[in-house]
């Protein structure tokens, strides 16, 4: 079965045939990136739903995927994230495998049946070259034969005319003859002619135009197989991915069979334990006896008209009391508000500096308070003629730490919390801080081997170049190590390894309030909490008056704070709110208190003018002698 026997008179129809399979063959490529554009969308909206409902990172919402089974639904996330990949896989083997293929491949068809096509026409236009050649040679002889007849005719007829000249007719004659001979010419031509076009028409039908048939449809059998087998790939591509397909079916399925109820309620109890034990019963208070009533250690109500507060016995009437204290109260009386010190500018110029920051410890609770723990306290105060420029600068001074561990709703012991929710955060404080630890540590090491190189190589770099950058880490070492030690005796003091605070740590904490007013009185009962960080006890501390002569004398007395060290201001800072100072670029200053971690430095610039400036706007240079005996003072002082 043969296309160049079997349909050798069909050349126009096999034409149109070859062009609509190269058609149909372009339709199918069209039809594959088609789907391979659908799997690429159906993947992109796969990963946009699984982005939208992952939990965002350092929220409250990711806090809640502790839990079993937002933890598989998590784990389904993920995996719905790789079922798109295997989408994308897909697409990419398709559009490589199929459609750049067959594209290829329809071009190359393009070329090859234009070629055979062109071969055919040239041996249809051969053989109607011979047909015309022999259409004019049996012309030829055909006229040259009625031409010889007519001059036969004519010479008969001038051979019977007696009255025609003898000249005449030998001349008839040899015009008939010479007829005759051109009649026999064109006769041979016209075999000749004939017998050729004979020849090329058997050659064309019998050879040529089989063998262009029979690449035709080579080159079409070619094209069909290619199909057939760009079909099979377009379903071998979707095989391929049906095993890693089900490998995330099967995990979801184990992520939601690891889901346990049981658990999750455990952990329920754990996240929201507050280790208080139920109140008692309320004892019944006799109002007919001519006695005074006592309040029994279970009564909800606490007594105060006498001023005088009750002995504490381990903090459990506290225990039953917090429950009911108004959390939105007693986060107001713990917080203060404060602002962050301004983000240095952009550029050096004025305009860049924002203006009117807040005081760096300003705090807003009655004044009050702060002269009673101003007095009762009596920390160690070096000068008072700053409170010639405002009187919140110095109680600022007495409570420099308060603010700072003040940090958005609660203090940073985290008193605020229940027991069992404080000893969690205090742990995962030290956690975080011995990881800072460790990376300013790493840091810190590989500075020191590039410092080794260096002094090795000197051609390499100056190994005076890393020493400001290792003074810096050890800075922050230490600091973070102070952090450390402050937060692991907030946690023994929970987990019951030492004893209670004294009053002076607790003043430095930011929890401690001086309770000699009933206003003061009135608000420490609603600050309650059960390990005894918020008492309405009055010490006999903080029941001593220290008489206004003393007050005065101290401060009169006192030298102003020894420098530390000098700093360069790096921007032009304009202070316009209570303690802090303004500096211009480029100045010297002298430091006197190094940065707490709040971000503000304290600097003076002459005797009576002192104040805050952001860390960030100066470059300080701390004196380490000077920095030692300052840290000396402050410990013999507290």
């Amino acid at each position: 079965m043969s296309w160049g026997t079997e349909l050798w008179d069909q050349f126009d129809n096999l034409e149109k045939h070859t062009q609509w399979g190269i058609d149909v063959l372009e339709k199918y490529i069209k039809f594959v990136k088609e789907r391979t554009e659908i799997e690429l969308s159906y993947a992109k909206q796969l990963r946009n739903l699984s982005k939208k409902y992952q939990p965002k990172k350092n929220s409250k919402e990711e806090e809640e995927y502790r839990y079993t089974s937002t933890k598989a639904f998590l784990a389904t996330l993920n995996e719905m994230n790789d079922y798109a990949g295997q989408h994308e896989v897909i697409s990419e083997n398709m559009t490589s495998l199929i459609t750049g293929e067959l594209t290829r491949y329809v071009q190359e068809l393009k070329q090859e049946r234009k070629s055979h096509f062109h071969d055919g026409r040239k041996a249809q236009q051969h053989i109607e070259t011979c047909w015309k050649q022999l259409e004019a040679s049996k012309r030829r002889f055909e006229r040259d034969c009625k031409e010889a007849d007519r001059a036969q005719q004519y010479f008969e007829k001038m051979d019977a005319d007696i009255n025609v000249t003898k000249a005449d007719v030998e001349k008839a004659r040899q015009q008939a003859q010479l007829r005759h001979q051109m009649a026999e010419d064109s006769k041979a031509e016209y075999c000749s002619t004939l017998q050729k076009f004979n020849s090329e028409q058997h050659d064309h039908y019998y050879t040529h135009i089989p063998n262009i048939f029979q690449k035709i449809q080579e080159m079409e059998e070619r094209r069909i197989v290619r199909i057939g087998e760009s079909m099979k790939t377009f379903a071998d591509v979707d095989r391929q991915v049906i095993p890693i397909i089900g490998k995330c079916l099967d995990e979801i399925t184990k992520a939601a069979e690891s889901i346990d109820h049981k658990n999750d309620s455990q952990m329920v109890i754990e996240a929201f334990k507050s280790g208080f034990e139920p109140p008692g019963d309320v004892d019944f208070e006799d109002f007919t006896q001519p006695m005074k009533r006592t309040v029994s250690e279970s009564s909800l109500s606490n007594s105060r008209g006498d001023g005088k507060s009750e002995p504490k016995f381990g903090g459990k009437s506290k225990g039953k009391l917090w429950p009911f204290i108004k959390k939105n109260k007693l986060m107001s009386l713990l917080t203060s508000p404060h602002q962050p010190p301004p983000p240095p500018p952009a550029s050096a110029s004025p305009s860049a500096v924002p203006n009117g920051p807040q005081s760096p410890k300003q705090q807003k609770e009655p004044l009050s308070h702060r002269f009673n723990e101003f007095m009762t306290s009596k920390p160690k105060i070096h000068c008072f003629r700053s409170l010639k420029r405002g009187l919140s600068l110095k109680l600022i001074t007495l409570n420099t730490q308060v603010w700072s561990l003040i940090e958005g709703a609660g203090p940073e012991d985290f008193s605020n919390l229940p027991p069992e929710q404080r000893r969690k955060k205090l742990q995962q404080k030290v956690d975080e801080l011995n990881k800072d630890i460790q990376k300013e540590m790493d840091q810190r090491d590989a500075l020191t081997k590039m410092k080794d190189v260096y002094i090795k190589n000197p051609q390499m770099g100056d190994p005076a170049s890393v020493d400001h950058r290792l003074a810096e880490l050890g800075q922050n070492i230490e600091k973070l190590r102070l952090e450390v030690q402050k937060f692991e005796g907030w946690l023994a003091e929970v987990e019951g390894r030492l004893p209670m605070r004294t009053e002076q740590a607790r003043r430095q904490s930011g929890l401690y309030e001086a309770q000699n007013t009933s206003a003061v009185n009135s608000c420490a009962q609603d600050r309650e909490s059960p390990d005894g960080s918020y008492t309405e006890e009055q010490s006999q501390e903080t029941e001593m008056k220290v008489p206004a002569t003393d007050f005065d004398d101290e401060f009169d007395d006192e030298e102003p704070l020894p420098t530390i060290g000098t700093c360069k201001a790096l921007y032009t800072f304009e202070g316009q709110n209570e303690g802090t100072i303004s500096v211009a670029e480029g100045e010297m200053l002298y430091v006197i208190e190094e940065d707490k971690g709040d971000g503000w430095t304290r600097i003076r610039r002459n005797e009576d003018e002192e104040g805050y400036v952001p860390t960030s706007y100066v470059e300080v240079y701390l004196d380490k002698n000077a920095k030692d005996v300052y840290k000396s003072l402050q410990k013999i002082s507290e």
